[in-house]
């Protein structure tokens, strides 16, 4: 009689044990992806996921994404939309989606990559501690273009007029 106790309190446990841990696995986090202009982040988008799986998170298996893209009139409901979604974090393309991410949590994670000088426009208030829960990364390149006309200009002092793609060295002077 013992050992057929044994033998189904075992049985139970080997059934039920599968059940529990399936239960207590974690859920798979999703990631909040907000930007402007349907299909202009197309490739960013691509580029995000390569990121991804290159660290080993593959969406569909063990990371997913929630992208949510519209004007700059829609932005602040599509980035409430990700907030009430319960993103584990908000990846924001562009200033307008920065902006509309930062005000719509201030404890989701949110990581911005914008062209724009983030104190400037408000997002962050230091570069060296942007403070809160914003990070990210700026391709501010403005403050550069005189540091390197200077060079240009120390590599080749006889060049009257340099062309570097769509503006010219004299149109850079101009702007700076």
């Amino acid at each position: 009689m013992m050992r057929r106790r044994a033998f189904i309190t075992g049985l139970g446990s080997a059934v039920v044990w599968p059940m529990v841990s399936w239960a207590q696995q974690a859920a798979i986090p999703v990631i909040g992806w907000l930007s402007t202009a349907p299909g202009t982040m197309d490739g960013y988008l691509l580029g995000f996921k390569q990121g991804l799986a290159d660290t080993g998170y593959f969406v569909g298996h063990n990371v997913m994404i929630e992208s949510r893209e519209g004007g700059i009139d829609r932005l602040p409901a599509l980035a409430a939309d990700l907030v009430q979604r319960r993103v584990a974090v908000i990846v924001a393309a562009g200033e307008d989606a920065t902006l509309a991410a930062k005000a719509a949590t201030q404890t989701i994670p949110v990581v911005f990559g914008m062209a724009g000088d983030p104190v400037e426009s408000g997002v962050v208030g230091s570069l060296n501690r942007p403070s809160g829960n914003l990070t990210g990364f700026t391709s501010v390149a403005a403050d550069l273009a005189g540091k390197r006309l200077e060079l240009l200009h120390t590599l080749v002092p006889a060049a009257a007029r340099l062309h570097t793609g769509r503006l010219s060295a004299e149109a850079v002077c101009r702007r700076t």
